[in-house]
Formats: structure tokens, sequence, C-alpha cells
């Protein structure tokens, strides 16, 4: 496509700030904006599986909504259980709200409780599918972070259970539930652009192999329960998950790096790609669907392509100078760009308008909209913006694009079966799950 010149765009930019972080709870002004669940005297009883970085911003949205009450935690990493504990009691402290709130090492013994609701997960990939399934079978409604599952296999099997029990699933895909990107599926779907010819949606490389040196493990961290089903011979490094301490309190400085390496994660293609491709899949209509030929772009060190049934392909390739992450989305009669802060458009009618504009300070990874909806949900026993059938289609993209990339070829999937077609030496099937080690199972 012909690169047009900075005079040529239009463009509207919607910034904001971070203002609350890992300090402590702030509460929001945007709150008393948001609807309130309507059976606001029914309490919802909150527990968290996870408590590092995301479960602190996922926490500080979800125990100011009007009936939610935070009453149990878990975590492997005893630091953590303390910060938790810590910081859910000084928020009711100083509500004056009466809330005995425990913490636990292993989620089994969570997952016991008669009086939880629904639980908050926000562990490693890895164990997504394990706890979530749990979790649904001891008849809790879930708020699973993204990406769903670490495995199509895992993906498959959670979004059985979660039906067969009747649970509520919501996926942790928050853009979904944000004015800029709804205006752009919705400029997409109601022809705005003309026919799709391409999308574009930027999100970063796929895993390396884990090349980080071996360190001391932390007294008070189960690495045996950290790994859960993983090979036992994965050895720690502080990166995998970032110390904090309580005096001084000092917390997390860096993102869990295990995200970053194959063994234990899925890269920048499953950590953005969950959002990013999830907005592709949502503008081409594929939320019950997927791509036919997934291919590397390159060795496939880098980029990764998405060809579906009608032709339209979806390439992880950067559509601007900036690299951003985001999607752009090219049509016979314009094309548009949005990403968290971020909308241009080939026309100015495009553009969203100014009552999209996010003017709280909320970071975007807890938009209180999100988590409200998922508690709405599971009060009117409704399906949430982003349910399990979504969340799975939109890892298992993700996931594909890893498998092409690693086994340095093009893949043909059946979006329908959920299976690869022409794997004669199976080596594409063969990614579809793994081999838990001795202890662990799925279901």
């Amino acid at each position: 496509m012909k690169k047009q010149s900075r005079k040529e765009l239009s463009r509207r930019r919607f910034l904001g700030t971070a203002a609350i972080g890992m300090a402590g709870i702030t509460l929001l002004p945007s709150l008393s904006s948001c609807s309130s669940p309507k059976k606001t005297d029914d309490k919802i009883r909150l527990g968290f599986i996870g408590m590092g970085r995301q479960a602190m911003f996922l926490l500080n949205g979800f125990i100011q909504i009007p009936g939610v009450r935070v009453i149990a935690g878990c975590d492997v990493y005893g630091r953590k259980r303390q910060r938790f504990e810590n910081r859910v009691n000084e928020f009711y402290s100083k509500n004056n709200v009466q809330v005995e709130v425990k913490t636990y090492e292993k989620y089994q013994d969570l997952l016991q409780r008669d009086d939880i609701d629904a639980v908050v997960i926000a562990v490693p990939d890895h164990a997504h599918a394990m706890i979530a399934i749990a979790a649904c079978k001891a008849g809790k409604d879930v708020y699973l972070e993204k990406p769903m599952t670490f495995t199509i296999k895992e993906g498959q099997e959670l979004r059985r259970v979660v039906r067969e029990n009747d649970r509520i699933l919501a996926i942790g895909s928050q853009q979904r539930s944000d004015p800029n990107f709804q205006h752009a599926i919705k400029m997409v779907h109601t022809g705005r652009l003309g026919e799709i010819q391409q999308v574009n949606a930027y999100v970063g490389a796929p895993p390396v192999p884990y090349n980080l040196p071996k360190e001391e493990i932390p007294a008070d961290l189960n690495w045996d329960l950290w790994l859960g089903p993983l090979p036992g011979d994965i050895h720690f490094n502080n990166e995998l998950n970032p110390p904090i301490s309580l005096d001084p309190v000092e917390h997390e400085k860096i993102w869990g790096a295990w995200r970053w390496y194959k063994e234990m994660g899925g890269g920048f293609t499953t950590d953005w790609g969950a959002h990013m491709f999830d907005i592709g899949q949502w503008g081409l209509g594929m939320d019950d669907s997927g791509p036919v030929e997934i291919s590397p772009v390159g060795d496939g060190t880098e980029y990764m392509q998405f060809k579906y049934a009608n032709g339209v392909v979806m390439t992880s390739e950067p559509f601007n100078e900036q690299m951003t992450k985001g999607v752009k989305f090219t049509g016979t009669d314009g094309w548009l760009e949005v990403s968290r802060g971020h909308f241009v458009a080939s026309d100015d009618s495009l553009l969203p308008p100014k009552s999209a504009q996010a003017d709280d300070d909320t970071p975007y990874e807890t938009k209180i909209p999100h988590q409200i909806n998922f508690i709405e949900a599971v009060r009117n026993r409704v399906d949430p913006v982003v349910p399990v059938e979504v969340g799975h289609r939109t890892c298992t993209v993700c996931t594909l694009g890893n498998i092409a990339c690693d086994l340095k070829r093009t893949i043909k999937w059946d979006p329908a079966t959920e299976t690869f077609v022409d794997d004669q030496d199976g080596a594409a099937t063969a990614h579809l799950h793994y081999q838990y080690r001795d202890g662990w199972t799925l279901l």
C-alpha cells in the first residue's frame, strides 16, 4: 500500500494516564458513571487465584464495584499472599466494611469454600485451563485473564466444561469493552470501509527458548506448585516470578518473564495477540471460526500471517512507522488504525465521536466497565461480552501462529472441526497439547 504523508492522515489520539499504580487502591472517579449491577442487595463474593502484578490491577477495580466483596486469595508466593491481605484489609477498613479475608497457597483449598461465588484467575498461562476447569466443577463463575489457555486442547476442554457446568466465564480481553475499539468494529461491520481486503494486527514476536540463568528459589515461593503441569526441570529465575518486598513496600518492577519463553508462554503472539488478533477476528466476523492457512513470514522469528476462507489475510507485521501494537483494517473505500489511545483513519467521518474519548484515570489493563460486565453476567446468568467460545477462538489463532513459526512452514486448519488438514507427519497435531508431568491432570 502507498505510504501516506502525515498531511493526508486524519487523526485523533485519545490519551489517558495511569493514575492507579502499584502503590495502592485509589477510588475511581469514573465508577459512579458506570451502570451498576441490577441486584445491588446481593453480594458477589470473590476469590483471587494468582496475586501478581495483573491481579493487583484487577483487584483495584473489582473491589470497588457495588455489591462485590473480596474475601479470599491464593498464590504460591508467601509475600504476595501477605500483600494481598494488606491491600484488601486496608481498603475495607478505610471504607468501614467488615470483611474477613483469608489466603491460601493451594487453589484447591480456596475452591472448597462454599461462600465464594466467583474467582478471578490471573496466574501464568500454563495454569489457566487447569484452575479454571477446577473452578467450574466447584460451581464457581470465572473471570480468566487472557490468553484463555496455553494449548488448543486445553481451550476445547475448558469450553466444554464451562457449558456442561452452566458457568459464567469471562475473558480479560478488555478492548471489547472500550468505545474506541467498539467504534472501529462498527465502521467495519456497517460497511463504511467497503469490502475488507487486508487486516494488519501488530503484536510482536513469537516466544523464544528459555535462556535465563538458574537462580536461588526464594524461601517463601513454592516453585513446584508454580510449575504445576510443566516439566519439573525448568529452573527458577527471579524474572519469571518477580520479587517484591513488604518492608519497605516494593512491587514488581517488570511483568513476569515466563510469557516470553516457549516452555512457559506464547511470547508477544499470545500476550498481545489475545488483544489485537481478537479485534481482527471480531472485525472479520470470525468469532465462531478462524483462519484456514497460517504461515510464518520470513524465518518465523518475528511475523506471521493468517488466511481466511474468504481470501482475506491478517498479518502481524507493523502497519506504521511507530510499530504501534494495534489493528489496521483496509477496505475498498477506506482504512482505519486503532490501538490504545490511538485512532487514525483515511477520512474524518470514520473517527469516533468525542464522547468515546477515555477521560478517566483508569489504567487500560483494568477498565472498570469490562469488570462490571462480568459481575452483571454473574448476577443475571447471561454471557459476558467475551464468553468462553470467543476467548477460545482468539486464543486458537494465537497458538496456530506460534505453531506455524515453530515448524517454519504453512499449516492448514479446519476451523469447523478444529483439526489440522494435510498434516501427514503429525507435527502440527502434536502441538495441540503436551504431556503434563506426573501428578497433574487437566480434568
